[in-house]
């Protein structure tokens, strides 16, 4: 009974404080401007198992943690790590202008705000979501879709997969194996201008050739064991069968090499005089020349897995444009903000009831004794 002569004899701030908070939020709510959701999903990008998955097949344990820095596993984290990486994100800002739009004076307030308006998960079904808000529905879907494109632009420029490194590994090599290439062809036509054309026997020529090619061949396995020692150890299967012909190939110029040495002094006397230099341009030549040879056979193989590594990235719902907004919730805001009116006529009752009971009570000598000792 008590508690309810208080809420009757308050019944006006019971029913006023709830209707004015309720105007009040539905005025806010007004106020605030609409903002929309636009939502695009990727599928992630499935490695198929090339080189490097029989590779790593060979590493024990270690197949794991390699596995997942290779991106042979499931790239989503990978991807999601990217999409919110400051490089798409910086490129976002520029190409729609967001610090203006946002209204931050500094880039990085334009980074926490877009940051804060897009989410970007992967869920159980492991498809990639972005969902990017904005004011207006068309600028949100075109960054809901701008960040698809930043991604397939920065996946193309950076080497993901193993054969990517191979490739890129292989690539520089050639590059400097073709200008050795061409300084040697020079030196060669320099000689023949100056000296006339190169006049080498048979047999020496055989045995240049011989030699340019096993010398290629294991200048071009020397550079693949190097390749592989970035993704393989020393005890990998593969690693060292080439190891091992590599051993053979040294073992065979070695003997080639040996054997071919001038019989006696007159021999040696003739060489000296007439082929040496001779030789010597043309073994250049051939050298690299085969050895340029090998590597693009190499760097094909790579090229080749690298196509069938590829991350493709497949669009599977396209951002359009949001018909609904998200916010504000124009209808909670306006419950919420009546609930907390009448919490606090609530409270403002409560409190007033017990100041006005202490002032009619018993209590009152009490209170004017604290007033009178303060």
């Amino acid at each position: 009974m008590d508690i309810l002569l208080m809420l009757a004899k308050h019944k006006k701030k019971i029913i006023l404080y709830p209707i004015g908070f309720a105007v009040a939020g539905l005025l806010v709510s007004l106020i605030l401007p609409n903002a929309y959701k636009a939502n695009t999903k990727i599928l992630p990008p499935q490695q198929s198992q090339s080189t490097a998955s029989a590779m790593l097949s060979q590493l024990g344990g270690l197949a794991g943690g390699a596995g997942v820095a290779l991106g042979l596993k499931s790239p989503n984290d990978l991807y999601i790590g990217m999409l919110k990486s400051r490089t798409i994100t910086d490129k976002l800002i520029q190409r729609f202008d967001l610090q203006k739009r946002y209204g931050a004076k500094f880039l990085e307030s334009a980074r926490k705000q877009l940051d804060g308006n897009a989410s970007i998960v992967s869920g159980k079904d492991n498809i990639i979501s972005i969902d990017v808000e904005d004011k207006d529905p068309k600028i949100a879907a075109a960054i809901a879709n701008a960040y698809v494109e930043e991604l397939m632009a920065l996946t193309g420029k950076f080497a993901l997969t193993e054969a990517s490194q191979r490739r890129i590994f292989f690539e520089k090599q050639l590059e400097l194996t073709k200008d050795k290439m061409i300084s040697a062809e020079m030196s060669l036509a320099n000689t023949m201008s100056s000296k006339g054309m190169l006049s080498v026997d048979a047999q020496s020529k055989a045995v240049l050739e011989t030699v340019a090619r096993l010398r290629a061949g294991i200048s071009a396995k020397e550079i693949q064991l190097k390749s592989m020692q970035a993704f393989v150890t020393q005890n990998n299967n593969e690693y060292k069968r080439a190891n091992q012909e590599l051993l053979g190939m040294r073992q065979e110029l070695a003997k080639l090499e040996n054997g071919s040495q001038p019989a006696n002094e007159s021999d040696a006397v003739k060489v000296k005089d007439g082929s040496v230099n001779n030789m010597q341009t043309l073994r250049d030549v051939k050298y690299y020349q085969m050895l340029y040879e090998l590597l693009v056979k190499q760097y094909e193989v790579a090229r080749l897995d690298e196509a069938k590594d590829a991350p493709l990235i497949q669009v599977l719902d396209k951002a359009v444009e949001p018909e609904y907004k998200v916010k504000p919730q124009r209808s909670l805001i306006t419950i919420a903000a009546a609930f907390f009116g009448l919490m606090l006529s609530f409270i403002i009752a409560f409190v007033s009831e017990a100041l006005n009971r202490s002032k009619n009570s018993e209590e009152q000598e009490k209170w004017r004794l604290l007033k009178s000792y303060f």
